[in-house]
């Protein structure tokens, strides 16, 4: 083996498959490392000879003993062996599978350092992809901050227990029905019988599911011979009303002994009040299918979100944490600034989540969305809210809004909440021919954001304050609002 290094070389071993050659480091080395960042996939980032390591498990300000996985040109990846120096900010990971589950990135380290960690997180983006000039201050000051303000991130009084939505993949070990969260870079199930991110009544629901399953030899589905019957078992809690849906997602629409299961379950678990059943026949990863059907109960449960009600269909989105959802929106309020009087656009709107919330303050309120069936939830949901200034339509954003500036249409704000990708080109363009007087941009990416707040720059925006919201405590995911306004 060779020896522990730090900076220099030590006896090189024999190139394997994954070294490159001309490397400080080879496959099987062993270093010690100073761990100075963390990427944002929660991996510590270290170097040998200026030479990258990404070393899973590892926190910045740590120094640890690594053995290196694989070399690349530019980087490599090792594993944690030993901790030399622990950072204050290591704690014990309570729970007992956090080692093997893919589920959550960054238990091992200390709440409050999770948050601070991820306003950093959204500062580095700024700067390095948007090229912005972040004040100082972290506090906000008005008065004094220079550039763009970047405040702490909002974190949760009870970061445990904050999912309302389970979605848990199912398959065989050992000749049993287990169901749980993917290892780590891996479509192996860790079976799973509790999870600290989940709502205990979504726990339960699983783990009876399985249970029951099992007694009645129901069959998983096998994703190498795309044979087996139950795929994924979906289970969603409404947090304010205590309602509960079940979706049961299937191989095929035929479940043998379909009565025997659905009475057990209204049996043992009666806090349900909706089980439905999506087909899905395809080879693919993707959860669910276009077919959906109601088993027993209700096609939808109901929670809220504040003051405004929202019906819950097997396919709809919502977002997961209601608790830090209402600190999201409450944020996007707050940079929109409504008087009462102003026109409002919402790109990307979904089933009308941020519309609604914004239509209490608003005097009109546009909302656009690509997906039919999300316009349908959108139009029902106001109508459940008797909101009556909040209209909704089907297309693209870059589409849809340009037609409604023909109608004459002029909003004074535009509230984007794009996916992960960010922002079409051509909706930033729009933006920019619209020329509102504030944007609110709400984003699960900070590298995007980054990207498209250069854009808005450019076009003669300025952003003015950026809020970090952690709606997923415990892993590397981290929202954020960005207030701009025109210059």
């Amino acid at each position: 083996m060779s020896k522990h290094r730090s900076g220099r070389s030590a006896s090189r071993r024999e190139q394997g498959p994954a070294s490159v050659a001309g490397l400080p480091v080879n496959k099987n080395d062993e270093v010690l490392l100073d761990i100075i960042g963390m990427t944002h996939e929660g991996e510590g980032v270290g170097r040998v000879e200026g030479f990258t390591l990404f070393v899973q498990g590892a926190l910045p300000g740590e120094k640890v003993r690594a053995r290196v996985l694989k070399t690349k040109k530019q980087y490599g990846y090792a594993k944690l062996m030993e901790l030399v120096q622990a950072s204050p900010d290591r704690i014990g990971p309570p729970c007992p599978i956090y080692d093997q589950c893919g589920g959550c990135q960054l238990q091992h380290m200390d709440y409050t350092a999770q948050l601070a960690w991820k306003r950093q997180l959204v500062v580095d983006n700024l700067q390095r992809i948007g090229k912005l000039q972040v004040a100082d201050a972290a506090d906000g000051n008005a008065a004094t901050a220079e550039g763009t303000r970047v405040l702490p991130t909002l974190g949760m009084d009870e970061p445990w227990r904050y999912r309302n939505k389970a979605q848990v993949p199912i398959g065989v070990t050992d000749g049993g029905l287990v169901g749980g969260f993917y290892a780590r870079g891996s479509h192996r199930i860790i079976d799973m019988e509790t999870c600290l991110i989940q709502h205990e009544d979504n726990d339960k629901v699983v783990a009876t599911v399985k249970s029951l399953g099992r007694e009645l030899g129901i069959t998983a589905y096998d994703e190498e011979t795309g044979r087996g019957l139950l795929r994924h078992v979906v289970v969603k809690k409404a947090f304010r009303t205590g309602q509960m849906m079940l979706v049961l997602v299937t191989n095929g629409r035929d479940i043998p002994h379909l009565d025997a299961w659905l009475g057990s379950i209204r049996e043992q678990l009666p806090e349900v009040a909706s089980i439905c059943q999506n087909i899905n026949i395809q080879k693919t990863n993707v959860i669910f299918g276009n077919d959906t059907r109601v088993l027993w109960g209700s096609d939808v449960i109901y929670d809220y979100i504040g003051d405004v009600q929202f019906a819950i269909s097997a396919r709809s989105f919502y977002q997961v944490n209601p608790v830090q959802t209402e600190v999201l929106y409450g944020r996007t309020l707050d940079y929109a600034a409504l008087t009462g009087s102003e026109t409002v656009i919402d790109a990307y709107c979904g089933i009308g989540t941020i519309s609604l919330f914004l239509a209490q303050h608003a005097d009109q309120v546009y909302g656009v969305e690509i997906v039919p069936e999300a316009i349908e939830d959108a139009r029902a949901n106001a109508k459940l809210n008797h909101m009556t200034n909040v209209k909704f339509e089907v297309g693209a954003s870059e589409d849809v809004i340009p037609a409604w500036k023909e109608q004459g249409i002029t909003p004074d704000v535009i509230v984007v909440d794009p996916p992960r990708k960010g922002c079409d080109p051509r909706l930033l363009e729009t933006i920019l021919l619209m020329q509102p007087e504030r944007v609110v941009y709400v984003s699960c990416n900070p590298s995007t954001l980054a990207r498209d707040l250069r854009v808005l720059e450019d076009g003669g925006y300025r952003t003015v304050e950026v809020t970090p919201v952690d709606m997923f405590p415990h892993t590397v995911h981290v929202e954020s609002v960005a207030w701009l306004e025109r210059k």
